[in-house]
């Protein structure tokens, strides 16, 4: 009886120290939950696919975990990929604008992906971040669509919205994109569980792919 008992422990044991093996991710990415009464909540299994997609295509190491950071957290720059969604209202205070600036000037990269909608709010909110840069169309062959993945057209059209082509901008600070800003596009929508919306499975792949090449250059950049 005694036996049995030490190699159930023992086998318990094991099976905690393996679960806790798995689950030691050397990276980690979140979604940022920002104020303004905007749903920074969207997307709720977008980012989870997402790192599952990158380990298993790039080799990463990334917890696939919903992970949320506020912008004026100092956990931020615990994140070197950070995902802001949603469709409505954004506000960024002053100390949350500095601390997001701080991050983003130390290396930090943020990925605006809007989920319709949103573009009439964050645009002003991240001039409260680099007053001095304005958004910019970033040309086909910047990079960023010339990671693993190659997209010689930009970005792929994933949600219709209004019909019009995808657009992918960017902040540029000190030669650096420290920002991204995907508009008419919906990337997010593409990273989620398959059957969540119409979708097909080659759209969920190019939105995966893309999602996968903005990681790339934000952890090469």
């Amino acid at each position: 009886m005694i036996s049995v008992r030490i190699k159930i422990l023992v086998l318990l044991l094991l099976s905690l120290s393996f679960t806790s093996f798995k689950a030691d991710y050397s990276i980690k990415i979140a979604k940022m939950k920002y104020s303004g009464g905007g749903d920074w909540y969207a997307n709720r299994t977008a980012l989870p696919n997402l790192a599952k997609f990158c380990n298993t295509n790039l080799k990463t190491d990334i917890n696939p975990v919903d992970e949320v950071v506020e912008p004026g957290s100092s956990e931020i720059y615990n994140y070197p990929y950070i995902y802001l969604t949603g469709h409505g209202n954004v506000v960024f205070t002053k100390e949350e604008a500095s601390n997001l600036r701080s991050y983003l000037q130390a290396g930090g990269f943020l990925h605006i992906d809007d989920n319709y909608g949103l573009e009439k709010y964050i645009v002003p909110e991240m001039k409260k971040v680099f007053p001095e840069l304005d958004f910019v169309e970033l040309p086909f062959d910047h990079e960023i669509y010339h990671q693993k993945y190659k997209f010689p057209n930009g970005l792929p059209k994933i949600h219709e919205h209004d019909g019009k082509p995808p657009k992918g901008y960017g902040l540029i600070y000190k030669g650096r994109l420290v920002c991204f800003f995907d508009v008419e596009c919906d990337l997010g929508n593409g990273w989620e569980d398959s059957g969540l919306y119409d979708d097909s499975e080659e759209t969920r792949q190019k939105a995966l792919k893309m999602g996968a090449n903005i990681i790339q250059y934000a952890f090469n950049n």
